[in-house]
């Protein structure tokens, strides 16, 4: 019986190639797979797609001629195959994958986001070429995000702090005696308990900015039964890259809605660029108005406010 995960694969080739100009005829089973013929023009060839013992789907190029047209299919398909990217936790799937967006940007909200995948929505998103949204540019971030919504469908949220509340949790921590990292926390678990209101999950996943408690503490009842973990460079999972994207996306859309609503550029970063675009912002509406798009602890306020 031929596995729904080969034919979600074959679909998802298909889906990739004919726009290129390629045409790909319907598989049929072989031995441990399924196999189908890819054509361009008067070239042909034959892609294989296996699944191992483990659930594993590798795609065997080998009936390929190694000339220009198998070049562009590997392209295409992403021939990166990045052993152990799918279970880079050690736990496989599902899982949840949280991070977050703005954190270094003076301007717009901080966003966070969680994103729930299973073996299903990973190889998808793979497929799509979902990676680390730093990796990207924002129209390509724009633009993944949609296809992470048509692919995950309502198993993610997206938690938006504007930099006006910003502003205001951040003085309450600092009062507390608590740092970003605190806010950061927040953000974060805000996003994983929203969505374990949605679906059911044992794991999660998020880069390490500081002690796992600093979530963990943050969750509510449902959410402190979660096995987090943190690790350095978490985005290589498929889960933290896919929250990574989505929250960049918002983040930008947010950005953008803000500059129109001023009526003034509000960059990225916090460049020379930003500060004076802050300073016109001030001369603009005042300096008690920078609450409203930026995010005051950044030393760029002084610098905005230094003359």
């Amino acid at each position: 019986m031929t596995s729904e995960k080969l034919i979600s694969t074959d679909q998802h080739i298909k889906i990739l190639l004919e726009p290129e100009g390629f045409n790909v005829t319907d598989y049929h089973d072989i031995s441990y797979g399924i196999q189908f013929s890819v054509s361009f023009s008067d070239w042909s060839g034959v892609i294989r797609i296996y699944q191992n013992n483990k659930g594993v789907i590798r795609n065997d190029y080998s009936q390929l001629r190694n000339d220009e047209h198998a070049s562009k299919i590997k392209a295409i398909l992403g021939r990166k195959e990045t052993p152990g990217r799918e279970d880079v936790a050690g736990i496989g799937f599902p899982i949840i994958g949280s991070d977050e967006s703005g954190k270094g940007d003076y301007f717009g909200p901080l966003v966070s986001a969680a994103v729930y995948v299973d073996e299903r929505s990973a190889k998808l998103l793979e497929f799509e070429g979902v990676r680390d949204s730093k990796k990207n540019s924002d129209k390509k971030n724009e633009e993944l995000a949609e296809k992470i919504i048509k692919i995950c469908h309502d198993k993610y949220s997206v938690i938006e702090i504007s930099p006006e509340k910003y502003n205001d949790l951040y003085d309450q921590f600092i009062k507390e005696n608590k740092n970003l990292n605190t806010l950061l926390a927040w953000g974060h678990a805000k996003a994983i308990e929203e969505l374990l209101a949605k679906v059911e999950c044992h794991n999660a996943i998020a880069d390490q900015f500081a002690d796992e408690r600093f979530i963990l503490g943050k969750l509510q009842e449902k959410g402190k039964k979660l096995n987090l973990i943190q690790m350095h460079k978490a985005e290589v999972n498929i889960a933290v890259a896919a929250a990574s994207i989505l929250a960049r996306a918002r983040f930008l859309q947010k950005l953008s809605k803000l500059s129109s609503e001023f009526r003034i550029d509000l960059p990225k970063g916090a460049s020379v660029h930003v500060i004076h675009s802050a300073k016109n912002f001030v001369a603009t509406y005042g300096k008690d108005s920078l609450r409203k798009v930026a995010k005051l602890h950044f030393k760029t306020t002084k610098q905005v406010l230094s003359g």
